[in-house]
């Protein structure tokens, strides 16, 4: 049995999951049944995806079925970039499964999750896997209707259903754009299988009309900017373990639908795309940033981060683009191998992130930073999680988020070979923005993770927390000891890639697995190099000794004296720094450019004993300019074609009358 083939038999025994969901949903037991057997068949999926992937004489796999087009079947397609990003998908779908086996106790409508969880894994593997058009777009929709049905769980509240609906509005029009791409890409034969389209020769204006599409149809549900306005609302709305898959896990297929349209059946790139895409991945990335540091909602914080992250990748994708343009196969390699390893560190960090948040909000059921703190004291085996995770996503070494960022700062520093000076003067800009997002992004942890678990309890509920169940904390342990891993021995994990990064760009980065003390060298040793375990011996090392020093030498003398807190001695936690504080410094430099910031200050005058009040409102530009005029045009074109079911008969059949003499001229003229 080919793996692909057993591939597949694990997606129809997720999909019989979910149809069994359907009919035991409502039993004690179903939770437990169905979150087991999805861990169970997504770990059985990634061991064997690990084994293809690191086989050397692994392979293409195909199958084609019976079902689909009457002339086409349904075909499925198992290569190294498939593999790699089923690996994604499956080692979160495990993880998530099993985090779910003590989140999922405290669900109030398992019967409106169970049977969409399930389908909603099996839908994301059916994309990695489609090799023909119809396949892949139809597996599209399915994955992104049952993620619209897990947003829409607690339906009764009236932000998740807005959110909902904003998500199935721009999941269409994503839809559409891929549609009209394969349309172009299908040709007037209608040659819908991959291998017609990567055979068949494409003009340049068609093929940069069909890049443009793929950035609206996959650049929308990954989350890149403008497209991103429905992620920070749908994320949040759903299950914290659901949020996790879709940040951490369905943004990259997505991902995945742009790398294989782009890098393996539109042919060779033309140079101005790489700029295209830089210039979205740039954008994406400071503006994800700096809508994360104004938010006060945790998974809303986290899920503008996963914009800024999807930035970055689309960075590394558009390097590679660059490179391969001007036949610089080696940059080309260490470029895409940043943006993969990034694909895969930010579904470890993200779902990290994400699960910690489930963790808080299941302990204290809040979500608003200000309603909490002090967590540390009461739930430390999380907070230590959500710290790696933290640390992680704002790229300090020794672990794993450094290490890809790290690989696209090399990448941007080959920019200086290329030829055009678009890209000349694109790149190194897109280098600063990089920069800033990184300096950003750590401001913004240090937010939250000061905010939420540092400092005095701000509520009851903060208060009053506890520890979450062992199989919340046995995931998000898991998944930090993985971002340690793959961020001090990054070697392994960039000779994995290789096989992907050869079957697009047709080179990979030099073999680091024999280079000693496990370095990671991406161009030549005289350049660059980096250990992550010497960095993390290093740390490991110097922060024992400075204790130990601490310790055995410090006065023993015990003294005492108030703390200084701002020259408030009121133990009120209302005197701490809040998430709005925080943020202040960075909301004035930004507010006018990213957020038509306004601020409304009431001083009482001397004598005047209300209190003082300070009114900070944010909009959201991009919604502002973009979307908000084509919602009131859809409103107003409806208010005026209302009017029609209120004519009186005279009119009705007069405008039938005037109809039928239009149809009657036009078959008149027609030649």
């Amino acid at each position: 049995m080919t793996p692909v083939v057993m591939l597949l038999w694990v997606v129809a025994a997720l999909l019989a999951t979910a149809v069994a969901a359907v009919t035991f949903s409502q039993m004690r037991w179903a939770s437990h049944a169905v979150y087991v057997a999805c861990a169970a068949l997504c770990a059985a999926a990634l061991g064997l995806l690990v084994l293809h992937l690191l086989a050397p004489d692994a392979g293409t796999s195909v199958r084609v079925l019976p079902l689909g087009l009457p002339w086409l079947g349904a075909h499925f397609r198992l290569d190294a970039l498939a593999t790699f990003f089923l690996i994604v998908v499956n080692l979160g779908g495990a993880a998530a499964s099993v985090y779910a086996l003590g989140y999922g106790r405290h669900e109030t409508a398992p019967h409106r999750v169970l049977p969409f969880y399930a389908a909603f894994l099996a839908g994301m593997n059916l994309v990695v896997l489609a090799d023909d058009a119809f396949t892949f777009l139809l597996c599209w929709e399915f994955m992104s209707l049952t993620s619209w049905a897990l947003v829409m769980t607690q339906h009764r509240d009236h932000e998740n259903t807005r959110a909902a609906y904003i998500y199935l509005v721009m999941a269409s029009f994503g839809t559409l754009a891929l549609l009209l791409a394969f349309g172009l890409l299908a040709g007037p034969d209608g040659h819908y299988g991959f291998d017609a389209m990567r055979a068949a020769a494409h003009s340049p204006a068609l093929s940069g009309l069909v890049l443009v599409l793929v950035l609206l149809g996959a650049g929308s549900k990954a989350g890149l900017v403008p497209l991103h306005v429905w992620l920070p609302l749908a994320h949040p709305a759903a299950p914290s373990h659901v949020s996790a898959l879709m940040s951490g896990v369905m943004t990259k297929v997505a991902v995945y639908g742009s790398m294989r349209i782009i890098f393996d059946l539109l042919g060779e790139p033309a140079w101005w795309w790489g700029l295209l895409v830089l210039c979205l991945g740039g954008i994406s990335t400071v503006l994800g940033v700096i809508y994360a540091l104004m938010q006060h909602d945790l998974k809303r914080l986290l899920a503008y981060h996963t914009v800024e992250n999807i930035g970055i990748i689309y960075i590394g994708l558009g390097l590679a683009l660059a490179f391969q343009t001007n036949a610089m196969s080696g940059a080309a390699a260490l470029a895409l191998t940043a943006a993969l390893f990034h694909v895969f560190n930010h579904s470890l960090f993200k779902s990290l992130l994400f699960f910690g948040a489930g963790a808080v909000l299941t302990a204290t059921g809040q979500r608003d930073m200000e309603q909490l703190g002090g967590l540390i004291h009461r739930m430390p085996y999380t907070s230590f999680a959500f710290l790696v995770g933290c640390v992680a996503i704002s790229a300090l070494p020794p672990l794993n988020g450094f290490v890809s960022e790290w690989l696209t700062f090399q990448a941007i520093l080959q920019s200086t070979d290329l030829p055009q000076w678009g890209l000349k003067i694109m790149v190194p800009a897109v280098g600063g923005l990089l920069a800033l997002s990184a300096a950003l992004a750590a401001a913004c942890f240090v937010k939250a993770f000061g905010v939420t678990f540092l400092g005095r309890p701000r509520s009851a509920a903060a208060m009053q927390a506890h520890e979450v169940d062992r199989y919340s904390l046995l995931t998000m342990l898991s998944f930090a000891l993985l971002c340690l891993l793959a961020g001090i021995l990054p070697g392994l994990v960039i000779d994995a890639l290789a096989p992907v990064t050869v079957s697009l760009i047709g080179d990979r980065m030099p073999m680091q697995a024999s280079i000693p003390w496990l370095s990671i060298i991406p161009i030549t040793a005289s350049r660059s190099s980096y250990n992550g375990l010497l960095v993390f011996v290093f740390i490991a090392l110097s922060g024992t000794l400075a204790a130990l020093v601490i310790h055995r030498y410090a006065s023993r003398a015990l003294r005492r004296a108030p703390a200084w807190d701002c020259g408030f001695p009121d133990a009120d936690p209302a005197t701490q720094y809040t998430a709005g504080s925080f943020a202040q410094p960075i909301r004035r430099v930004f507010g006018e450019l990213a957020f038509r910031l306004r601020e409304q200050l009431d001083l009482p005058a001397p004598g005047d004993i209300r209190p003082a009040r300070f009114v900070a409102t944010l909009g959201d530009r991009i919604w502002e300019l973009l979307y908000l005029p084509v919602v009131r045009g859809v409103q107003f074109g409806a208010e005026q074609i209302n009017r029609v079911q209120f004519l009186t008969i005279r009119r009705y059949l007069s405008l039938v009358f005037l109809t039928l003499i239009t149809l009657l001229l036009v078959l008149a003229i027609w030649p």
